[in-house]
């Protein structure tokens, strides 16, 4: 019973960590490149959110979701409220902040970042020549990427058909001068039998004389 009741405690220990760790790498495969918007700023492989201290608005990247306030609360939309509809996303300033939740410490960002307002000198990700960015499926440069990774791996893959070919007729010629091997081996040993068998008939005759001459 003892036994039972360790291996149940064991196992819910393994559970309760193994959770968190799933988790945690579920929610990182949402902050990388091919999840952040084009407009987001060039330079980092993880974003888990943007602020943008212009409009005093954060943006989650997993969730595609702005963060801004409305009459004193957190709204969260897929868009940015009609007061912002002339705000230009590619070329506003955008802060990455990789925290869970950064507009519940509002005043402290809003503090920090204030002096990067009415800053346009970010590169956004649609406007990057940096191959790694075309990975974002809305990246301008994204299909023609995808068509070259196809050719890429179709040479690929042609390249390891033509060499397994190549090791199939190596081998092929390679049973077949073994075989042509053997049978000339084989022809040369039936030329050489009845010269063989003259020579066993002269001994055998020589000896019957030896024996006749004795008597």
């Amino acid at each position: 019973m003892r036994r039972v009741c360790l291996l149940i405690l064991i196992t819910g220990i393994l559970i309760a960590f193994a959770a968190p760790v799933k988790a945690q790498i579920s929610v990182r495969l949402g902050f990388g490149i091919s999840s952040q918007p084009v407009w987001g700023p060039v330079g980092y492989d993880e974003a888990q959110y943007y602020y943008l201290p212009d409009i005093d608005t954060y943006y989650y990247v997993p969730q595609h979701r702005f963060y801004f306030q409305e009459r004193g609360r957190w709204i969260s939309s897929t868009r940015l409220p009609s007061r912002y509809r002339d705000y230009d996303l590619y070329g506003g300033y955008k802060v990455v902040i990789n925290e869970d939740r950064p507009y519940m410490h509002d005043q402290e960002y809003r503090e920090k970042y204030s002096s990067f307002k009415n800053h346009h000198d970010q590169q956004p990700i649609r406007d990057s020549h940096d191959s790694k960015y075309f990975v974002n499926k809305n990246h301008p440069e994204h299909n023609n990427w995808v068509n070259q990774q196809r050719h890429d791996n179709g040479q690929g893959n042609r390249h390891e058909q033509d060499n397994k070919r190549d090791q199939g007729n190596k081998h092929e010629q390679n049973n077949r001068h073994d075989q042509v091997n053997k049978q000339t081996q084989s022809r040369q040993d039936h030329g050489n039998r009845p010269e063989q068998n003259k020579n066993q008939n002269q001994d055998n005759k020589q000896h019957n004389n030896d024996k006749h001459d004795k008597k």
